[in-house]
């Protein structure tokens, strides 16, 4: 079985900085791309930030110039780098992993539970 675990969530006060990890486990042979969603409280899912197989990476323009997505491949965990955060960036954050389980097999979507953000003084 695949598994996705995000982690790194929290309480922090406006300006300040946190990281998210999402790791990847299991039963996952190659992964096309992983992506950042946040939910704020009556909001609609939003992608905050995504990377590709070949390393490209794509930001929402809230948090253009505050976050920073980045991955160690070895270890199968992609990173999200918050900085200056905001009290409009909490919310609950969700890692998505687009991979295969086997070359022949189409590509599938894996969410992980979702970890909290709360900023706020």
């Amino acid at each position: 079985q695949v598994q996705v675990v995000e982690s790194g969530g929290g309480l922090v006060q406006p300006g300040g900085s946190l990281r998210l990890s999402c790791a990847a486990s299991g039963s996952i042979g190659s992964i096309n791309s992983v992506g950042w969603h946040r939910q704020a409280p009556g909001k609609q899912r939003e992608l905050v930030a995504g990377i590709s197989s070949g390393g490209s990476t794509n930001y929402a323009d809230s948090v253009k110039g505050r976050f920073t997505i980045s991955r160690d491949n070895a270890k199968n965990t992609v990173y999200l780098q918050m900085n200056s955060l905001k009290p409009e960036d909490t919310a609950v954050y969700y890692c998505l992993v687009v991979g295969r389980r086997s070359p022949m097999a189409g590509a599938q979507r894996y969410w992980g539970q979702g970890t909290h953000v709360t900023v706020s003084s």
